[in-house]
């Protein structure tokens, strides 16, 4: 594999003789090892709802701090991933970081099999599975280099959004795969629900290993590490001191914030406000929705050439779709809930890709970067908040309400800070 020593996206003649080709090529397999880091990172979402049901003895709170865990240190890893494609390369953080998800899904395959595990095992496992949500960040800050900026938003849209798709894919896979019986006799043997049927609750975990064994061999056999990408630490800090950054990681959090937070809860979620209802089946429909409109949200933008103007209408329906769940809520109807839900879902993934694409017009190519991936792991922090907010408003009122209204005030301001300085007629940046 000859190594790459020039490269030139915005050239025409390099981007169509030959970047094209390998820029496509990496993002493919950066998307590969993306699906399988979500689902490492939300595995809890699904694992928890079953616990209680093979014997473990787990309180609400618990069971959403399972699900909350993943979301708190895949965040704050994200803020040491974003920097790593440029120290070590990315081809090269991109195998290491694929690589280590091996350890919590084979963790969780044992651990989930004995009702005798201490909560705190079971804690350090989710908080393990933060190394997936880590992977965003070095995904996005060494995908983005490969690309002309005509074409940023697309890509990015297409490597975040459909490695979004992890998490749909989990919360689809795990309840059919849990029934599988001739893969949960090879790695442990059942577990018995109370109402006395047989599941194998370890396969949700062990069924990934194998994927991700392929795909750390694809990043190491056929991604590439681009010339003059690698900066210092304190090269990629200066992003700080620019205040578009800190804009753009408030309004990257409000929707990818949600997404992933609404994609960890949804699952509890929908089990305790309609406890009689069997909708939990439906929870994977949220994600998949969200994740399938990211690359839409960033080819809408470059084809209005404006992702601020996007973010800003997506956000309207937004907000007032997360006033349709307090509605349907206070009816206790859960068509109305569920269908206002993915209404939320879609919207958060076209701002993600609304969003995405306007920072590499905000900042120049080496910059943007390092802005894309400490935006992503800000915005990551909703994977903890959301819902450990919902726990705690269940845990406090018997509801999910007062948790909706704080989201639908964040969700205001957001709008605000959108148009003010982004698409309203006068504003001073054009992104």
């Amino acid at each position: 594999m000859a190594k790459i020593v020039t490269w030139s996206p915005e050239e025409p003649a390099f981007w169509a003789k030959e970047g094209k080709r390998i820029a496509n090529k990496n993002l493919l397999i950066s998307v590969i090892s993306l699906i399988l880091a979500f689902i490492v990172w939300q595995i809890w979402s699904v694992v928890a709802v079953r616990l209680n049901d093979i014997g473990f003895n787990l309180s609400k709170g618990e069971l959403f701090t399972l699900a909350a865990l993943p979301g708190l240190t895949g965040a704050t890893l994200r803020l040491v991933y974003t920097f790593m494609p440029g120290i070590v390369g990315g081809k090269n953080w991109t195998v290491i970081s694929t690589a280590v998800l091996l350890i919590p899904a084979i963790g969780i395959g044992i651990a989930v099999q004995s009702p005798d595990t201490p909560f705190l095992m079971m804690a350090t496992l989710a908080a393990l599975c933060g190394l997936g949500g880590g992977n965003l960040s070095s995904s996005t800050a060494n995908i983005n280099p490969f690309f002309p900026k005509k074409a940023k938003g697309t890509a990015n849209g297409i490597n975040v959004g459909v490695g979004n798709l992890g998490v749909s894919v989990v919360q689809f896979v795990t309840p059919l795969i849990i029934g599988v019986s001739f893969i949960g006799m090879m790695t442990g043997g059942p577990q018995v629900t109370k109402s006395g049927s047989e599941v194998f609750i370890q396969n949700a975990a062990f069924i990934w290993v194998i994927p991700i064994i392929i795909a750390v061999l694809l990043a190491w056999f056929g991604m590439d590490n681009l010339p003059n990408t690698k900066q210092s630490v304190r090269e990629q800090l200066v992003v700080l001191k620019n205040k578009h950054t800190w804009i753009m990681t408030w309004l990257y959090t409000m929707c990818f914030g949600s997404f992933i937070g609404y994609s960890a809860a949804f699952p509890l979620l929908i089990k305790s406000e309609f406890p009689d209802i069997n909708g939990i089946q439906l929870a994977f429909l949220g994600p998949l929705i969200g994740a399938s409109l990211r690359p839409l949200g960033g080819w809408i933008s470059d084809k209005v050439n404006s992702g601020a103007k996007v973010t800003f209408w997506v956000v309207l329906v937004m907000t007032t779709a997360t006033a349709g769940i307090v509605y349907f809520l206070n009816n206790a109807s859960f068509t109305g809930f569920l269908v206002m839900f993915l209404i939320v879902f879609a919207c958060t993934g076209l701002s993600n890709g609304s969003t995405f694409r306007m920072i590499p017009f905000l900042f120049e190519a080496k910059q943007s970067g390092a802005v894309l991936g400490l935006s992503a792991a800000i915005g990551a922090y909703g994977a903890f908040f959301i819902p450990k907010i919902f726990g705690w408003s269940i845990d406090s009122t018997g509801s999910a309400h007062v948790a909706l209204y704080i989201f639908i005030v964040y969700y205001a301001i957001s709008l605000l800070v959108c148009w003010y300085c982004y698409s309203r007629k006068n504003a001073k940046v054009s992104c």
